[in-house]
C-alpha cells in the first residue's frame, strides 16, 4: 500500500472542503487489506485529521457481533476518532430483531459513537425503518449512512421521525442533493473522490435550501456518479485519481478488476465536463 499517498490524498480532500475522512470503508478496499495495513492506515488518517481538526470515521463493522465489538474497542486509543462506521451484518441475513440486538451490543461496548451503515444491496438485508428509528434513540448510536437504493417511503419516514441530533448521511450518490434538501445532515460519498469541491458545494446548497444552485450541481455531477459506478467501485475512481496524479497506481486488488479503458474514458469526460462547468 502507498501509505504516503494516503496522507497526501487525505490532505487534498480536506483542502477541498470536506468535513472529514472515512477510513477502512468500501472505496478503500478495506475488506482486502491485511491487519497491519489497516492499523497503519488508521494511524495516518488519525494524525491528519487531528492536525486539521477534521472528523475521522473508521469502518469497523463485520457480520459477527463479537468481532465488531473487538474492532470498535480497538479504537479507544486512536486520537481524533469521531465515530465507528458499522455495517448491517452481511451475508447471514439476520432478522430485524437480530440486527437491532447486534447494534445495541456494539454501541454498549464501544468507546466511540456508532454510525450505522444501511446498504441492503451489499449486505442482503435491509434495516427497516422501525428498527432504524429504535436504534436512533439508542445511546451511543449517533447516525446512519443510508444507502437503500432510493428515496423511498421508509427513507422519508426516517428523515421525518429521527431525533434532531441523529445524523442521517446520504450514501447513494445519485440522491445526495434531494436527501440534503429533505434534512440529511451530510453525505459519505464515494463519487466525491473526484470533483470534490462541487460535491461539497452541492451538499451545502441542500442544507440551506439553495434549490436552483444545488440542482445545477446535482445535474452536472450526475454523469460523474454514473460513470464512477459503471463498473464495480472503486476501480473507475482509482483510475481517474491515478490519471490526476493523486495516487501512484490505478490497480485494484482481486477479485476486483481494473477499470476498462472505455469506463475510464467516460469517467474522464464526465469529470472534465463537471469541472469546466463548475469553474464558470
Amino acid at each position: 500500500m502507498a501509505f504516503d499517498s494516503v496522507e497526501r490524498l487525505s490532505c487534498h480532500f480536506l483542502d477541498k472542503g470536506v468535513a472529514g475522512i472515512v477510513a477502512l470503508a468500501t472505496t478503500g478496499e478495506a475488506s482486502l487489506l491485511e491487519e497491519a495495513e489497516k492499523e497503519q492506515l488508521i494511524d495516518i488518517c488519525s494524525r491528519v485529521c487531528s492536525d486539521r481538526g477534521a472528523q475521522l470515521i473508521v469502518g469497523a463493522g463485520t457480520n459477527d457481533t463479537k468481532a465488531t465489538v473487538r474492532r470498535v474497542e480497538g479504537l479507544a486509543e486512536v486520537p481524533g476518532v469521531t465515530a465507528a462506521l458499522c455495517v448491517v451484518p452481511y451475508y447471514l441475513r439476520p432478522s430485524q430483531g437480530g440486527i437491532i440486538a447486534h447494534f445495541k451490543a456494539v454501541a454498549a461496548a464501544s468507546p466511540v459513537p456508532i454510525v450505522l451503515y444501511n446498504i441492503p444491496y451489499r449486505t442482503g438485508v435491509l434495516l427497516e425503518p422501525d428498527g432504524l428509528l429504535e436504534l436512533a434513540d439508542t445511546p451511543n448510536i449517533v447516525g446512519v449512512k443510508h444507502a437503500v437504493g432510493a428515496i423511498d417511503a421508509g427513507t422519508l419516514r426516517v428523515l421525518a421521525e429521527a431525533p434532531p441530533d441523529f445524523a442521517i448521511l446520504g450514501g447513494d450518490d445519485m440522491y445526495l442533493f434531494p436527501m440534503a434538501l429533505l434534512g440529511a445532515s451530510g453525505a459519505i460519498a464515494a463519487s466525491a473522490h473526484v470533483c470534490t469541491e462541487r460535491f461539497v458545494e452541492m451538499i451545502e446548497c441542500g442544507a440551506v435550501g439553495k434549490v436552483d444552485e444545488g440542482r445545477r450541481h446535482h445535474e452536472e455531477l450526475l454523469p460523474v456518479v454514473t460513470a464512477c459506478f459503471a463498473e464495480p467501485s472503486p476501480a473507475v475512481s482509482k483510475g481517474v485519481l491515478h490519471e490526476q496524479g493523486l495516487i501512484p497506481t490505478p490497480i485494484v486488488r482481486p477479485p476486483f478488476a481494473n477499470a476498462s479503458a472505455n469506463a475510464l474514458r467516460r469517467a474522464r469526460d464526465a469529470v472534465a465536463a463537471a469541472s469546466f462547468s463548475g469553474s464558470k
